[in-house]
C-alpha cells in the first residue's frame, strides 16, 4: 500500500509526439504583425483634409452670411445717424423753444402788470366821474317814466330827509339799463349833482334817516303811490369792479367777523375792529386770500 503511494500517477512513457530520436516538436506560435506608422499617418492626413474642408465650409457659409447682414447692418447704422441727428436737431429745437417761452413768460408777466397799471388808471378816471354821483336803489320802474319824473323823484326824496335841493342841483340822472338775461326792471337811478358836498349830504341824512326812524326810506317818500312800501336805498355810485369788491368785503365781513366794511372816494375797505389796521381792498384775489387766512 505504501509503495503504491509513493509512486507517481502519470505515465513515465508518455509520447509527446515524433520520435524519441528526433528534435524536440517546436512551440513558438505565430506573431501578429503591427501595423505600419505610414498607415496612421494616411488616416491623420485624411482627418486634417476634412477638418480643413469643414471649416472652408464654414468659413464660406459664414462669409455668405456677412455679406447678407453686411447690408442690413448698414441701414441700421445709418437709421441710427439720422436718429441721432434728428435728436441733435430737436435738441437744440427744444432749447430754442425753452428760451422763446421764457421770453414770453417775461414779456407775459410784464404785460399783465401794465394791464393791471392800466386797469388801475381806468377805475381811478371812472372814480373820478362819479366821485359826485350817488345812486337810488330798488325804485320801481314806471311805464311812462321820465327824466323830468326821476328829477322829481329826487326832489321828493330830499324833502324826506330835509335837505334843500333844487333842481339845478341835478346836473343828469338816468336809470341803468336793464340786463335781459336776469330779468331785473328796478335798475338803479344814478344821480350826478353840481358837487360832491351835495352828494355827501344826500347820502350821509339818507343814512341818519334810516337809524333814527322806525319807517326806513321807501317808494312812498320818492312820490309812488303804488308799491309805496318798496324799500329803496341810497348809495355812492361805486365803479363795477368797486361794486363787485364791495359785495365780496360785505360777505368777507359776514364770514369771518369783520367788524367794518366802507367805502370811500369809490375804494372798498375792511377792518377786523377798532384796534386792527384798515385793509385796503384792491382785487378778488385779496379777498379770497383774507377768506382762507382768517
Amino acid at each position: 500500500m505504501n509503495v503504491s503511494m509513493d509512486r507517481s500517477l502519470s505515465d513515465p512513457n508518455l509520447n509527446l509526439g515524433g520520435d524519441s530520436n528526433t528534435t524536440p516538436p517546436s512551440f513558438i506560435s505565430q506573431r501578429y504583425k503591427r501595423k505600419r506608422d505610414n498607415d496612421i499617418d494616411e488616416q491623420l492626413n485624411t482627418f486634417k483634409e476634412e477638418m480643413k474642408q469643414m471649416l472652408q465650409s464654414m468659413m464660406i457659409s459664414q462669409a455668405n452670411e456677412i455679406n447678407k447682414i453686411t447690408p442690413t447692418l448698414k441701414e441700421i447704422q445709418l437709421t441710427n445717424i439720422n436718429i441721432e441727428n434728428s435728436i441733435s436737431f430737436l435738441t437744440s429745437q427744444n432749447e430754442d423753444f425753452k428760451r422763446k417761452i421764457e421770453q414770453y413768460e417775461i414779456q407775459a408777466k410784464k404785460d399783465r402788470e401794465y394791464i393791471a397799471l392800466l386797469e388801475e388808471k381806468v377805475e381811478d378816471m371812472q372814480r373820478g366821474s362819479r366821485k359826485m354821483n350817488f345812486e337810488i336803489k330798488n325804485v320801481p320802474k314806471t311805464s311812462n317814466e321820465t327824466k323830468e319824473s326821476l328829477v322829481n323823484m329826487v326832489i321828493n326824496l330830499s324833502k324826506a330827509i330835509e335837505y334843500n335841493l333844487e333842481k339845478t342841483d341835478i346836473t343828469d340822472i338816468y336809470r341803468v339799463r336793464s340786463n335781459n338775461k336776469d330779468g331785473k326792471n328796478n335798475t338803479p337811478i344814478v344821480v350826478e349833482t353840481s358837487s360832491t358836498f351835495i352828494k355827501n349830504d344826500i347820502i350821509k341824512l339818507s343814512k341818519a334817516y334810516n337809524v333814527k326812524r322806525k319807517d326806513k326810506l321807501c317808494a312812498r317818500h320818492l312820490g309812488f303811490t303804488k308799491n309805496e312800501d318798496t324799500p329803496v336805498y341810497v348809495s355812492k355810485q361805486l365803479t363795477a369792479k368797486g361794486s363787485r369788491l364791495y359785495f365780496l368785503a360785505r360777505d368777507l365781513s359776514k364770514s369771518k367777523g369783520y367788524k367794518f366794511t366802507w367805502t370811500s372816494y369809490g375804494r372798498v375797505y375792511v377792518r377786523k375792529d377798532e384796534n386792527s389796521h384798515i385793509i385796503p381792498i384792491k382785487s378778488e384775489a385779496q379777498v379770497q386770500h383774507l377768506m382762507c387766512a382768517a
